[in-house]
């Protein structure tokens, strides 16, 4: 994902400048928000728990920390530092492809420039016995990502399996960062059913004995991109999408003889909206059966075919379509707040994942952190802006809320029926000028707010989720928003 965020980087900073400049958002903007018109059922914001858990996980200093931070919405304090909890609910686990053990002569191909605590270590270490009772799995490894997994489930969060690359002696060179040679498949044809029968093995074991029960499987990590190579720097693996086509009743059949027939087979965490898209077009009626929901990531930045994307895999397939990794290398993290706005406004998404909320380049980072070294620990640095951007959606718009409609790219909306309460996250992308901007709510039935009075938080112009307050004249609701900045307003006593 290095090497993927380098290069993505550059090309998404025009992306987002072109978001950015089409938002309608402006001085003395007003926006309806129309509950008429919703996008589904809102089921949650995750991250990915490589690699920022394989280091902080068996941390006694911090993991707990780290844990209340990004799994609950608690004040937490990090050294000293009292921060909101982000409250997420999704934790994507990432199955390791690396083990260091000799398997009749053989042993895995490291790549040269992949950093330790970015190999994660599998479980099925040896290929002569399937039976995961056996000494050729290890159910020892990977104990500090897999403790923060444990930690996120106690924490109330569901999760899902998901894998970059097959253990090391399923793919052709041995080598789980991908095969010498770009745009190479590298899952050997004798493994595809062993790739979704360790898959499948991992998660019957950790629903018997960590009690955690994945909610869905992805066998696959962008495997149409050109990262993949013997001398990258993570684990990674291409796949062709007929490779795709071929595993994924695999992963089915493997579940299902498990008796987990429940758990649902997410494909094919594209890097891009086109790749999904072209993917999701290759795969037959069949292919397509197997799947219970796309999962797309974000490197795209607000651009390609998102509504098309949207249109074919939920209008027309019914399928679920999650949003399951996104980054970048703004640390103010506006682009990342409008990257997300154009996503709840064109994809749909039902869920929305950021790539690592503890990384080690402060430009990417929620939380920086020096990785380790050697005998050096790793250490904590500092907490960047864009952490308080991300409390602004997942501290707020909550799970079984639905999104609806704004018709503005800098806004979004989500209802909660049961409490009767409307949130409203808007951002001004203005450098220079302060926007107010009303929200014309006449589409409700009934609106009262608190006695008139609205809360309302703000990011930006030196607020760090600073609590605000607004009021209601009728069904509008008009708030100052200063250039560069993100709000949150919650509006109760609101009926449809």
């Amino acid at each position: 994902m290095m090497r993927r965020r380098t290069l993505l980087a550059a090309a998404g900073a025009g992306a987002l400048a072109s978001v950015l400049a089409t938002g309608t958002a402006r001085a003395d903007s007003t926006i309806a928000v129309d509950p008429s018109i919703d996008y589904g059922t809102w089921e949650g914001w995750g991250t990915s728990l490589a690699w920022w858990a394989n280091v902080w996980g068996g941390r006694v200093d911090y993991a707990d920390v780290f844990a209340d931070l990004f799994f609950t919405d608690k004040w937490t304090t990090l050294n000293g530092k009292s921060l909101p909890g982000l409250n997420l609910n999704i934790a994507r686990y990432n199955l390791g492809a690396c083990s260091w053990n000799s398997v009749n002569g053989a042993t895995m191909v490291a790549s040269p420039n992949i950093p330790g605590y970015k190999q994660i270590e599998g479980y099925w270490q040896e290929w002569g016995n399937e039976d995961p009772a056996s000494s050729n799995w290890k159910w020892s490894a990977d104990a500090a990502q897999r403790a923060m997994l444990i930690k996120a489930t106690q924490r109330g969060a569901k999760s899902e399996l998901f894998a970059n690359s097959p253990m090391w002696w399923m793919c052709v060179n041995h080598n789980p960062s991908g095969a010498p040679n770009r745009l190479q498949n590298n899952l050997q044809a004798w493994n595809y059913r062993q790739h979704a029968s360790h898959m499948a093995a991992v998660a019957l074991y950790a629903k018997q004995n960590w009690g955690v029960n994945f909610a869905s499987v992805e066998p696959f990590n962008e495997p149409s991109a050109s990262y993949w190579y013997a001398n990258g720097i993570q684990e990674g693996c291409y796949m062709s999408r007929d490779v795709q086509a071929a595993v994924l009743p695999y992963v089915r059949s493997e579940l299902d003889s498990r008796g987990l027939k429940s758990t649902l087979i997410a494909a094919s965490d594209e890097t891009s909206i086109d790749d999904a898209r072209a993917t999701w077009s290759a795969f037959n009626s069949s292919t397509r059966a197997v799947v219970d929901r796309v999962n797309v990531h974000g490197y795209q930045v607000g651009g390609g075919p998102r509504l098309s994307l949207y249109d074919e895999v939920v209008t027309t397939s019914g399928k679920r379509l999650w949003s399951s990794e996104t980054g970048n290398g703004d640390a103010g993290g506006f682009s990342m707040a409008a990257s997300l706005l154009a996503d709840l406004n064109s994809l749909h998404p039902t869920a929305w994942a950021y790539w690592q909320p503890l990384d080690t380049n402060p430009s990417w980072a929620m939380i920086q952190y020096t990785p380790p070294s050697g005998t050096t620990a790793a250490t904590v640095g500092a907490v960047q802006t864009k952490y308080y951007l991300m409390a602004h959606f997942s501290r707020h718009i909550r799970p079984g809320m639905k999104i609806i409609h704004t018709g503005d790219s800098n806004a979004a909306a989500a209802f909660d029926e049961a409490a009767n309460k409307l949130v409203i996250v808007a951002a001004n992308p203005s450098t220079t000028t302060l926007t107010n901007l009303t929200f014309d709510l006449s589409g409700f039935s009934t609106v009262t707010g608190r006695s008139g009075a609205v809360s309302r938080w703000n990011t930006g112009a030196g607020d760090n989720y600073t609590a605000r307050s607004a009021t209601l004249n009728g069904k509008s609701l008009t708030i100052p928003v200063n250039a560069r900045c993100v709000q949150t307003v919650e509006v109760e006593g609101v009926f449809k």
